[in-house]
């Protein structure tokens, strides 16, 4: 009897740890997520884009196959490496996420330069694809340009559990990354199909109910294409803050002190909403900094096919 109540005794204290472990997992990836919602808000608006012009049926498949590649993005290729180069080499950290800071500028300044110059020769390629062909090309993009976000909002939530022992670090962040991917996406899946939702509302008998609905489908096209425009400036804005807040880890601070600089000066000349004020300003420097950097590659890219033609 002794020994069994030695057992017991041995499972509850397995029992109870095991509990402390979880709730340490659960307030760490609370903590980590919180830090990360900036840079979820931008995944959230960049999304959208790639969902436009599909068929009402195609929409939510879609955005399944984009919300599957987003979580193997995090589980599978990012959270081990965020969390093998934080144990044997933290200091790799910061220039892998300056090229996905590039990386992203890039793409924010090639939509500007496609706007900026009309979309015929787009608008022709698209057309020579199929249907199958476009949607796979679609999400492709879509992940790709994913996998730099998610790596931003991993590293972010990394940052915030560093000092937890290994397996809550790892636990916490896989918190994190089936939490995020849910969120987003969810929230993606509830705005591409509020058009479906307006047009059942303006089908039903109370004039209230109907005249919401032609509300919503009316709505819609100028909400997706505000967010085409969100999702553009969130690249700009995002990368151009990666690259902003590394390079000062290398000791050039002037454009971070410039961006800090003029945030307080923006925060003192609107005292009544100066945290608004003080990250607009931020956001624009640092939209400004991934707009110059993007257009730079974009040139450079560019140049370089008709260099090799020439040649």
């Amino acid at each position: 009897m002794s020994g069994l109540i030695a057992l017991l005794d041995d499972v509850a204290a397995i029992a109870k740890a095991a509990a402390a472990s979880i709730d340490d997992v659960g307030v760490a990836a609370s903590r980590a997520s919180a830090k990360a919602v900036g840079v979820v808000v931008d995944d959230t608006a960049v999304t959208p884009r790639y969902v436009t012009g599909f068929t009402p049926d195609r929409e939510l498949p879609v955005i399944w196959k984009i919300a599957k590649g987003s979580l193997r993005n995090k589980i599978v290729f990012i959270l081990p490496a965020v969390l093998l180069l934080s144990q044997f080499l933290p200091q790799s950290l910061s220039p892998l996420l300056m090229l996905g800071g590039a990386y992203l500028s890039y793409e924010g300044a090639e939509k500007v330069f496609g706007a900026l110059r009309g979309t015929a020769e787009d608008a022709e390629e698209d057309q020579a694809l199929s249907g199958a062909e476009q949607e796979a090309q679609m999400v492709a993009g879509a992940i790709r340009t994913d996998f730099i976000l998610s790596a931003e909002i991993m590293v972010i939530a990394l940052a915030e559990v560093a000092a937890q022992p290994l397996l809550t670090r790892a636990l916490s962040l896989v918190v994190v990354a089936l939490a995020i991917t849910a969120l987003v996406y969810g929230v993606v899946a509830a705005i591409v199909k509020m058009d479906d939702l307006g047009l059942r509302l303006s089908q039903r008998r109370l004039g209230s109910t109907r005249a919401l609905g032609r509300l919503l489908v009316r709505a819609m096209p100028a909400v997706m294409s505000v967010l085409s425009v969100v999702g553009t400036a969130a690249m700009l804005w995002v990368g151009g803050h990666i690259l902003l807040t590394r390079l000062a880890e290398f000791g050039i601070t002037a454009p971070e002190h410039w961006a800090g600089e003029l945030s307080h000066r923006a925060a003192a000349a609107v005292p009544f909403a100066a945290g608004a004020a003080a990250w607009l300003a931020e956001t624009l420097v640092s939209a400004a900094g991934g707009l110059l950097v993007g257009l730079v590659l974009v040139g450079v890219l560019h140049l370089l096919p008709r260099r090799h033609t020439a040649g």
